[in-house]
Parts: structure tokens; sequence; C-alpha cells
């Protein structure tokens, strides 16, 4: 099996300079790809995973890791192979002999756009070479369901049943179980203590997972990565904050929250100064432990946390499923200066990742919000990246801002999370 890292050569357009940090990853791409096969040589890659990134100019960062990532049916199918190739080697990284693959998805019935995810994933998995089934957790699908998606694909839902230490459903016995759920609301009882391997781990889901630790990962990934290239840390990494117990309802923890953002507030401010970055510091506070772009809000100021009218509490009280918010992180927000079209429609870049290869992503777009604020939310669309050929390395021939070199930029960010992601499984296994 070929062990390079594959990145997808961009053609979509894109606007902003191209700037010192970009180039600097570019003319140390020898070093930057030998410094990733060593520690791949020392750590399993997450399954799969995607990354939120946002490109400020001056910095770019990733903001947000998902471990159970949905929107495969929005990747390129130009280069379905890419993703094939990729599932391969993250079968055979499990060492273990696997011929039939089970997935769990969330419990959803009626949103159609997340099992057009689910049918792609499927069938991704299905072309390179598993047997693959989907097995729902839903106490009301109590048998095969099939569902017809717009895409003209469908996908049939069979409830998991447990047969002593296995989970099967109906006569499918399963090598590997691969979750497309995050577990938002807790483990699942029937999937406790069986003997077949679960890919992300359980214990990554967001009942005990907490985007502070992730980040707690990448900062120390960022300052080796920094020290490898020589450049300041904080180019690639977004600072950030996080409090004990908080109740917003109950205004419980508002003085830890109020003290962490102006500490942070100040923080960034320090560092726009040293950096010459005429921009109004921002950050993001958003639940320790959620998905789906809920929980979170953009604060500019202290007043901003005491004032929080009850809309804007309830809106933070809860997450996925009625989830309830103990816990937040406070985040440095990075601005994006990347727009799509001639409406110039604010965007971000969504890396997605199979095993340690970079196989697509796409932009998150949305023309009701502002270059600070979370696109994660109602009325966003996505605009998939287009590839015209596939490399493995920047075009030290092209022009430093060309597209293809600029995607590698963002192919390496991505990584630098993944890895973060791949030393936060380590510690919880």
């Amino acid at each position: 099996m070929n062990e390079i890292t594959t990145v997808p050569h961009l053609t979509t357009a894109l606007t902003g300079p191209f700037q010192n940090l970009e180039r600097l990853i570019l003319e140390n791409q020898v070093s930057i790809e030998s410094w990733f096969r060593s520690a791949w040589r020392q750590i399993n890659a997450p399954f799969y995973a995607s990354v939120d990134l946002r490109n400020a100019g001056y910095k770019i960062a990733p903001v947000d890791t998902n471990l159970f990532p949905a929107g495969f049916n929005n990747l390129n199918p130009a280069f379905e192979a890419l993703c094939i190739q990729a599932i391969q080697m993250a079968v055979e990284h499990i060492k273990q002999p696997i011929d039939k693959i089970l997935i769990i998805p969330e419990n959803h019935t009626r949103n159609l756009f997340y099992l057009e995810n689910i049918a792609s994933l499927q069938s991704m998995i299905e072309k390179a070479g598993f047997e693959t089934r989907i097995g729902s957790l839903m106490p009301d699908i109590d048998a095969p369901t099939k569902i017809d998606l717009e895409s003209s694909k469908s996908v049939l839902l069979e409830p998991v049943v447990r047969d002593g230490d296995r989970v099967l459903v109906n006569d499918f016995n399963p090598d590997l179980i691969l979750l497309n759920n995050d577990l938002a609301t807790g483990m699942p009882e029937i999937l406790n203590n069986i003997e077949q391997t679960i890919t992300p781990p359980m214990s990554l889901g967001w009942s005990s997972r907490l985007k502070s630790d992730h980040f707690g990962f990448y900062q120390q990934v960022a300052q080796e990565f920094a020290s490898l290239v020589d450049m300041d840390p904080w180019l690639i990494d977004p600072m950030f904050r996080n409090c004990g117990e908080v109740d917003f309802m109950k205004r419980e923890g508002v003085d830890c929250l109020s003290k962490n953002v102006e500490s942070l507030l100040s923080a960034i401010k320090t560092k726009y100064d040293e950096h010459n970055v005429n921009c109004e510091p921002f950050v993001m506070v958003k639940a320790d432990a959620g998905t789906y772009g809920m929980g979170v809000m953009t604060i500019r100021s202290v007043d901003e946390i005491t004032e929080l009218n009850r809309k804007e509490r309830t809106k933070m009280a809860t997450t996925k499923e009625g989830k309830k918010v103990t816990k937040v992180i406070i985040q440095e927000g990075v601005y994006t200066h990347e727009t799509w079209g001639a409406e110039e429609t604010v965007a971000e870049p969504v890396v997605y990742m199979l095993d340690h290869q970079v196989v697509g992503g796409f932009y998150r777009v949305h023309d009701k919000r502002s270059a600070s604020q979370n696109l994660n939310a109602p009325g966003m669309r996505f605009e998939p990246l287009a590839f015209d050929d596939c490399c493995i390395s920047p075009d030290p021939n092209q022009d430093m801002d060309c597209r293809q070199n600029r995607f590698y930029t963002y192919g390496v960010i991505a990584r630098l999370a993944l890895l973060a992601a791949a030393r936060e499984i380590t510690s919880v296994v």
C-alpha cells in the first residue's frame, strides 16, 4: 500500500493574498512531510475526521475537529478512488482481519441530507472491498427500513441486536463497528463490552470528550511544528481558556466566564500588536462538548457576557438533542477572509481526511453571517472543492499563491489537528 499523503489539487477560486505563513509552509515542504511520516510511524491516525479551518490571512487555524464527520456526500466524486485507497489503509492500520463493517449512524430518519452522507460512506467502503451494512440504534427501527434519497440512492437501516459479546444486524456479523454517531447523549448500553473493535472509540463521543482537551493536544502539536519551521505557533493555534461548571439559565459561573473572556481578549490584543494586525479582537464561547454548531456565540467585550438576555442564555443553555451545557471553551476568534462567488459571501474551508490522507473537502458558505461569526448555522450551504488533478506536494513551478499551493497549506494545518486527535485518542483508550 502506498503510504504517501495525497493532497488533491484545488481548482475553486479563492480571494485574498498569499501570506507569509503559507509561504513559510511551502518553503519547508520536504522537512514537513518527513516530520509527518515520523509522527505517523509512532501513532495511528483516527479512521476519519473533518477539520473546520479559518483563514484570516495573518493566521490560519483549526477551530473544530470532528471525529464523526458527516458530509461525505459533499466531496468531489471524481476523486472517489482517493477515498477508497485511504479506507483500505485505515482498515489495514487496525491490524485485525476485517471483511465486514457495520456503520452506526446518528438517530435520524428525516434528515435526508445526513442520510446522503451515510449512503456515500457506505458506497465508498463497499468499493474498498468490505461488505457493509447500516445498523440503527433507534428504538422505533425494529425491522429493516429502506429510505429513498433525492440522489436516487437509498439507505437500509437495520436494528442492531446483541448476541453475547457481539452485535449483529439480522445474520450479518461484523468484524468492525464504524461509528458515525457522536454519542452526544451517552454511550449506548448495547455497545458496551463487545468483543468487536469500535472506531472511533466510544470514549471520544461528546458525552465524554471536551473541545478544550483536544485543543490542549493541538497546542502541543502546534508548538512542535512551529519549532520545526521556526515560526510563532500562534499563527496556526487558536488560544483558548475554559472554566468549571457553567449554568447560563441560573447565571452560575458567569464571573469565571467573564474573567477568562477578559484575559483572552487581552492576550489576543497583545498578539495583534506584535504582528501588526489591525483588527478588533473577539472570542467564541462554545459548548465544550457538542457539535452541529449549537451553543456558540461571538463576544467582543466582557460586558456582552454580563448583559446576555434570556433568549441568548436559552440559546447557550443546551446543544444537540437538548443536552445541557455545563462547560464552555472560550476560544480565540479567527476571522475568515475567504469569500465565495461574485457576491463575496463569507466562507470557510472544511478539510476531510481518511486515515492520515487528505481526501478533499468543501467550503461552508453563509450569506447571512459575517467574517467573525460561526458559519455552522441554519442557512449555511456547501460548495464542493473541485479538483482538476491529484498531487502529493505543492507545485514549485507555480506562483506562490496558486490554488494547488493554498490547498496544500490547508492540508498541512488539518493534518496537525488530526495528529492532535490521534494523541487525544491514545490518552483515553
